[in-house]
């Protein structure tokens, strides 16, 4: 355990910078959507171009608007980096139009299909679901896809960016066994995580344990009384003791599960809150991708041990 917790430490403190707001002159400008895929960008280019990220810590992607700020951001970008999947689908027709005249790359693009879970069909678009960054190993696709499109735009540093790619790998290779190591202590009775919406479905089938979403993967997703009624019985049915809530999600939806069971005599206590759709604020441990899926891993651990 002892190189793995070394090798994440070193990945904390190099992730812990806060995202500049303006790009410095002569560099190139990135602009990437969320955090996590922000942190893998700056992993890659280091001090060779200045990262932009628009969604910062509590922000949900799913119902996220651009601002004019964000729009002026895009235009003058050299380079954007969304997720994809429809995860940012207020966005998907501004990215689509300026695809036409810069490069425009979605994250998960070279992901195999039959690595994907397919969900319900979104605003009625048959899709699956984005939140590929719980599972390292997917992520680590992405990562790879980024450092090849930087190598391959910023011919003149592609040396660099291959080099750091590759570093990086190593240690989200190094997470995932954490993250594995992590669940896998957790008796499989216990291996049952509830929260507000639909995020960690691949967190599950990489680390065998199963999720149950109040919502679906999107929380513009509607849900009622019945979907409340319907996790209580299951939490009461299965001896859940833990639930829990997420940084970018409205803790209404689960307080009323709790209160649910309390009602039915099944007491059942708030696990903690993890990180589902957002990364922590820059000045902390969870403000970068190794320290959101590590704090993630010790929260659910602890609850559910």
């Amino acid at each position: 355990m002892k190189p793995l917790i070394l090798i994440l430490f070193s990945a904390l403190l190099l992730g812990a910078c806060k995202p500049k707001e303006q790009a410095e002159p002569g560099k190139l400008t990135i602009v990437t959507t969320t955090g996590m895929i922000g942190d893998a960008v700056k992993m890659i280019v280091g001090d060779k171009a200045d990262v932009i990220v628009l969604m910062g810590p509590g922000v949900d992607p799913h119902l996220y608007k651009a601002t004019q700020g964000d729009l002026n951001a895009l235009r003058q970008a050299d380079i954007i980096f969304y997720n994809g999947l429809h995860l940012e689908g207020k966005m998907q027709e501004v990215f689509d139009r300026l695809a036409t005249d810069k490069p425009v790359f979605p994250v998960a693009a070279d992901i195999p299909e039959n690595k994907l879970r397919s969900v319900a069909k979104v605003a009625g678009i048959a899709t699956h679901d984005p939140h590929i960054w719980f599972d390292v190993e997917l992520w680590m696709i992405a990562v790879t896809t980024i450092g090849n499109k930087m190598a391959a735009i910023d011919t003149q540093h592609a040396e660099f960016y291959t080099t750091q790619t590759a570093n990086y790998l190593i240690q989200l290779s190094a997470l995932d066994q954490l993250v594995k190591e992590k669940i896998a202590a957790i008796p499989e009775a216990n291996r049952i995580l509830v929260t507000s919406h639909d995020a960690f479905g691949y967190f599950g089938d990489r680390y065998n344990i199963k999720v149950k979403g109040l919502q679906g993967i999107s929380t513009a997703a509607e849900f009622g009384l019945k979907d409340i009624t319907d996790m209580v019985d299951l939490i009461i049915a299965d001896n859940i003791k833990a639930v829990f809530v997420e940084s970018s999600v409205s803790q209404k939806s689960i307080q009323a599960v709790v209160e649910g069971c309390n009602q039915k005599k099944h007491p059942v206590k708030t696990g903690g809150t993890l990180f589902s759709d957002a990364m922590g604020a820059a000045d902390t441990a969870e403000g970068n991708y190794i320290g959101m899926v590590t704090h993630n891993a010790t929260v659910i651990y602890e609850a559910l041990k």
